[in-house]
């Protein structure tokens, strides 16, 4: 068991699971993005729960490579050399994550921009549907799960502050899951801007994983200009529809 007594004793044990919990929350937004918009694409009634096991899932496999951390670890060691870069097995799965959600953002945009895309992998049965979102969200969650826990260990030595930090930033996820996915179904123009956002994570994924070290600060400094500017387009389409609305129940003059 943990001594969180004596390890929260320390102030700077404090500020580390502050930070981390802040650093985990926002690495889980890219997450968060990618079960959203892949839950859409299920019956209405399948979304909650498809919801629930992905982000579940997110949990215990954190919480298992946290079990394995000192395993994790040795992910970053070189095990073979490509194109004059040593690889670690951590590179190869940010790589492999990144192209992963390049081709599944591009697919996703094509579905949206072409009116007539043909058949989707979702539009079988219902469980296969299911299956095959799940299918897709643990490949995720697992790549994600990794960075997650190779960040933490690069910010404290102790398993119970990255153990809290990690049950805390997954119950904020749950939290949040509900509202943003509704959200994203709602609106169909942020529909585009968070695939948007999955394209540019996975090239991000796809850099760190061939070495090229992309400030995640610039990122999601991107991403929320990009978000607050869709923000404005959003407030802006409604004050138009309410003008509409509010002269259409003004009785004409004769």
């Amino acid at each position: 068991m943990f001594d969180l007594v004596a390890i929260f004793s320390d102030p700077a044990n404090l500020v580390a699971l502050a930070t981390l919990i802040v650093m985990e929350i926002v690495l889980g937004i890219d997450n968060l993005i990618f079960i959203s918009i892949l839950t859409n694409k299920l019956p209405e009634h399948q979304r909650p729960k498809a919801r629930l096991v992905g982000i579940g899932a997110a949990l215990v496999l954190r919480l298992v490579f946290l079990s394995l951390v000192f395993v994790i670890v040795q992910l970053t060691e070189p095990v073979f050399t490509a194109f004059g870069l040593g690889l670690s097995w951590r590179d190869i799965i940010l790589i492999a994550g990144g192209l992963f959600l390049v081709w599944k953002a591009t697919r996703e945009i094509h579905h949206n921009v072409d009116p007539d895309p043909g058949p989707d992998m979702f539009s079988s049965r219902a469980s296969m549907s299911f299956a095959a979102a799940i299918g897709q969200i643990l490949l995720l969650d697992a790549v994600f799960s990794i960075d997650s826990i190779i960040t933490a260990v690069g910010m404290t030595d102790h398993i119970a502050i990255m153990v809290i930090a990690v049950v805390v930033t997954v119950a904020v996820m749950l939290l949040a899951a509900g509202p943003l996915a509704n959200f994203i179904n709602a609106n169909p123009s942020v529909v585009m801007l968070a695939l948007g956002f999955l394209l540019m994570i996975g090239m991000t994924l796809i850099a760190e994983g061939f070495g090229a070290k992309v400030p995640k600060g610039y990122v999601y400094a991107a991403m929320l200009f990009s978000a607050f500017i869709e923000a404005l387009n959003l407030l802006s389409k409604r004050a138009k529809r309410r003008k509409t609305e509010e002269k259409a129940r003004v009785p004409v003059k004769r």
